[in-house]
């Protein structure tokens, strides 16, 4: 080779080095693109995939969805009766992969909403579901929101609605004793002895349900009621009843100061507000 073609000869050669590596370069992004559609495929497809996107960190499905979880198992664990310790319900709430710190906000806001209340006792936490957070609980289940995550149903979350579904049916039998004649165009409760029957077994149970010392809120017969009774009528039955001395109206003011509640409680122009009532 002429030293004339030797001083050609170097450049043609990087150039066809620089075209090999250009080429490489293409085959290597084409296959990683390649890849990368593969792994989403598998990802779309592969239970297993899909399992391992699943086991992140953090809470599991929306905040109110944790919420009304939160709010049911305090119910099951009796915290509607009586205190129940922070941590064996954030043991019990909490799924695969959440931590007792995921539900920190949400307690917060419970306890300021007075939805919960919380006491300390020797340096452990408890927790107690009040009366509105009774009303927020039953209001989260009938939610069409509320669903548990597909892939992670467990027994206790499901023994823990079928016992709120049998409290809340059992409640139903007790208030709605004429439903068949309601079907017919009948008043479900037609008279003083049908009406005084009921709320007797209502007062009853929600004094037992609710540890509410003998002193059951007016407004929750009212509504435990519901539409079995006009609203005229009850407060004419449940004032026979106090003049028969079998339970006693009494006065004084409600956790929430809520007008709600205060307009479904009952009023005279002889005693004025009556919130309560007592068996006697």
């Amino acid at each position: 080779m002429t030293s004339h073609n030797l001083i050609y000869s170097i450049p043609r050669t990087k150039y066809l080095e620089q075209m090999e590596m250009s080429t490489v370069e293409q085959t290597e992004q084409t296959e990683m693109s390649t890849v990368e559609q593969t792994e989403q495929t598998e990802m779309s497809t592969n239970p297993e995939a899909e399992k391992k996107k699943e086991n992140k960190k953090g809470l599991r499905g929306t905040p109110a969805q944790a919420t009304t979880r939160l709010l049911l198992h305090l119910w099951d664990l009796g915290g509607s009766k009586q205190e129940v310790k922070r941590k064996d319900l954030s043991d019990t709430v909490k799924l695969n992969n959440e931590r007792s710190g995921d539900y920190t906000d949400i307690f917060k806001t419970l306890e300021t909403d007075g939805t919960i209340k919380k006491t300390k006792k020797a340096r452990i936490e408890y927790v107690f579901l009040t009366e509105q957070g009774l009303e927020v609980l039953d209001a989260g289940i009938k939610s069409a929101d509320f669903e548990f995550d597909g892939s992670l149903v467990r027994a206790k979350d499901v023994k823990a609605v079928l016992n709120w579904i049998r409290e809340r049916s059992s409640v139903a039998k007790v208030v709605d004793p004429g439903a068949d004649a309601a079907k017919t165009g009948e008043n479900a409760i037609a008279s003083y002895e049908t009406f005084e029957s009921v709320v007797l077994e209502v007062y009853d149970k929600l004094n037992q349900d609710y540890n509410l010392d003998d002193l059951v809120p007016i407004y929750r017969i009212r509504r435990e009621i519901g539409d079995s009774v006009s609203r005229s009528q009850f407060n004419e039955w449940l004032l026979e009843m106090q003049a028969k001395d079998i339970l006693q109206l009494q006065g004084g003011s409600l956790p929430d100061s809520d007008p709600s509640q205060i307009e479904d409680s009952i009023t005279t122009e002889l005693t004025g507000l009556r919130c309560y009532a007592k068996r006697l």
